[in-house]
C-alpha cells in the first residue's frame, strides 16, 4: 500500500487584540453621559484599553481608569452631592481669575481613584488641558490625577487656572473638545469618542455659569468636527435641554449614554470585528 501524504491541519488565525481608546468630550454636568456609555459597553464585553478625557470627560475617565465598572461609576454619581466638588472663592470677584477654586474638585477625584497617580491608575489614562500662556493643548499621563483632572476641566471664569510645574492651565475643551486625536497617540487602533457637547442655543433664564459653558463650546464647534471625523465611532447622547449647570439631570444623562451607545453598537462591533480579522 502507497504511503499516504501526511494531513495538514488548517491553522487557525486568532483574532489580533484590538487596542480600543474612550475619548470623552466636555460638558460640565452633562457628563454623566458618559457613566452610561461605559455601562453599555461593559454590558457588551467591550472594555476600551486607553482611556482620554477633556473635562468632564476626565473626571469620568479618571475614575474609570483607576478600576471603577460602569455600575460603581452610577453609583459615585448618584452619592455625589454637588457641594462636594464646589469651593466657592470669596469675596467672589475680588482678585480671582474664577468664581470656583477647584482644590474640592481635585480632592475629590483623588479620593474616588484611591489616591493613585496617573501613570499607576490600571488603564492608561490621559486629561487633556489647554496651556494659558501657549494656547496649546497638553496632555497629562503623569503626576497627580486629581490636579490634571482640575487643569482639564477649569473654565475659565468659572474655575481658576489651575499651577502645576510653574504653568498654568485651563479647560482643555478650548482646544479639544472631544480629544480623538490623542487616543490615537496613546497607541489606540478603535478610538470611540463620545460628544455630550451642547447645541449652541442660550434661553432665557439662563444663569452666568450656564452662558460662561456655552461659550467654551461654540468656540470649540470647529474643532470638535474635526476630531470627531478622527474617530472611528461618534456616539452622541441625546439630552435635549440639558443645561451643563443641570447636576439634578445626572440620572436622566446616565440613561441617555446607555441609549446612545447600544445603538451605536451594530456599528462599533462591526469595526472591531473587521479589525480583528486584518
Amino acid at each position: 500500500m502507497p504511503p499516504t501524504e501526511p494531513a495538514f491541519l488548517p491553522v487557525q488565525k486568532t483574532a489580533r487584540h484590538v487596542k480600543i481608546g474612550l475619548a470623552l468630550g466636555g460638558g460640565a454636568a452633562r457628563g454623566f453621559a458618559h457613566i452610561g456609555v461605559i455601562k453599555a459597553l461593559e454590558s457588551q464585553g467591550i472594555f476600551p484599553d486607553i482611556i482620554v478625557g477633556t473635562s468632564a470627560g476626565s473626571v469620568v475617565g479618571a475614575m474609570y481608569a483607576a478600576g471603577n465598572s460602569g455600575f460603581a461609576l452610577q453609583k459615585m454619581a448618584l452619592d455625589m452631592d454637588e457641594a462636594t466638588i464646589s469651593d466657592w472663592s470669596l469675596p467672589l470677584f475680588a482678585k480671582s481669575s474664577g468664581m470656583l477654586k477647584g482644590d474640592a474638585l481635585q480632592a475629590y477625584v483623588n479620593r474616588m481613584v484611591g489616591g493613585l497617580s496617573i501613570e499607576k491608575l490600571k488603564k492608561p489614562f490621559g486629561a487633556v488641558a489647554t496651556d494659558l500662556s501657549s494656547g496649546q493643548a497638553v496632555l497629562f499621563q503623569y503626576g497627580n490625577t486629581g490636579a490634571a483632572v482640575r487643569a482639564s476641566s477649569a473654565v475659565p471664569a468659572v474655575f481658576q487656572p489651575v499651577k502645576i510645574n510653574g504653568r498654568q492651565y485651563v479647560d482643555g475643551g478650548l482646544v479639544a473638545p472631544v480629544p480623538v486625536r490623542f487616543a490615537r497617540e496613546m497607541g489606540a487602533d478603535l478610538v470611540i469618542a463620545v460628544n455630550i457637547s451642547q447645541a449652541p442655543e442660550i434661553q432665557n433664564g439662563s444663569s452666568s455659569i450656564d452662558i460662561l459653558l456655552q461659550t467654551v463650546t461654540i468656540m470649540g464647534q470647529s474643532i470638535t468636527q474635526y476630531e470627531l471625523k478622527l474617530a472611528d465611532v461618534v456616539i452622541r447622547p441625546d439630552l435635549p435641554g440639558m443645561k451643563g449647570s443641570d447636576f439634578g439631570g445626572r440620572n436622566l444623562a446616565i440613561l441617555a449614554g446607555e441609549r446612545a451607545a447600544m445603538a451605536a453598537m451594530p456599528e462599533l462591533k462591526q469595526k472591531i470585528k473587521a479589525l480583528q480579522e486584518r
